[in-house]
């Protein structure tokens, strides 16, 4: 693996960010904007990381300055900058997941348009079952879905940027499965941001894909933990609230069982694989 390989020019911290925005001719009126996403970031994110021990609001970083590269409209930058709201944002509620309140208190903050499109994001998934279907309907989107899809390509494009995925895996067993997963799955996300118009997108993603697959990392200096998504660190003086703390144990033990579903579903495949 070169170095070159596993770097890129993308934003990291909201400064370089802001940088960007400013270099890419976004007028102030739009960096307010963004600039208010990232403050309400700041909130809804706090001590959350990927299970490769990347700073969550790093990623989301990260995917607004590939959507900032591309000149699209200030409003989808930022809810890229937020695209993550309703799934891992953090709003002091017990309920996870969307809800009527959570968008009042989202658009109060940064408007109806940037508020409907991470909304629609969060209703949008790119599943290998929808993936091909929502390839042949592209030319049928509003103008509106079509940067919602865009969204989801740079969520996907930024994770894969500097090989997350694996240094998310355990083992080199789980390497080789997500870079095969890769291999069959990158192509797809590729035709979609041609057939989208952002050619220039699809070249690096096709690129980064490519070098995923054939990237060969040592294991040792993976972050040790049993989470499969997003979590959360509190400092050790932080108090939570009762029913707080009960929802984040139900969720610990769900992925628990996730890991071990995953797990048996594997070893079951392999013993399939031995009989034929």
């Amino acid at each position: 693996m070169s170095k070159e390989s596993a770097m890129h020019a993308y934003a990291q911290t909201n400064v370089q960010l802001f940088n960007q925005l400013q270099s890419e001719g976004y007028s102030a009126r739009d960096r307010e904007l963004v600039r208010l996403a990232y403050e309400f970031a700041m909130g809804l994110f706090t001590g959350l990381f990927l299970p490769s021990g990347k700073t969550f609001i790093d990623h989301l970083v990260g995917t607004a300055s590939i959507l900032t590269s591309l000149h699209v409209p200030v409003e989808v930058v930022a809810a890229g900058l937020l695209h993550a709201a309703y799934l891992h944002g953090d709003f002091g509620s017990i309920k996870k997941g969307i809800s009527n309140a959570k968008r009042v208190q989202l658009r109060q903050v940064l408007g109806d348009a940037v508020e409907e499109y991470i909304a629609r994001y969060d209703r949008l998934l790119l599943t290998p079952q929808n993936i091909s279907s929502l390839n042949d309907t592209l030319d049928q989107l509003s103008p509106i879905d079509r940067y919602v899809v865009l969204m989801r390509l740079a969520n996907e494009f930024e994770h894969h940027l500097d090989f997350g995925g694996l240094y998310f895996a355990h083992g080199e067993k789980q390497q080789r499965g997500y870079q095969r997963y890769m291999e069959s799955r990158g192509p797809q996300l590729v035709t979609m941001a041609e057939r989208l118009g952002f050619r220039s997108l699809a070249a690096e993603m096709q690129m980064t894909f490519r070098h995923v697959a054939a990237a060969e990392l040592p294991l040792e200096p993976y972050i040790r933990c049993n989470h499969i998504v997003a979590y959360a660190i509190t400092p050790a003086s932080y108090c939570e609230r009762l029913p707080v703390l009960c929802r984040r144990k139900l969720s610990d033990f769900r992925q628990l069982g996730l890991r071990i579903l995953r797990r048996a579903k594997f070893l079951y495949a392999q013993t399939l694989s031995r009989a034929a």
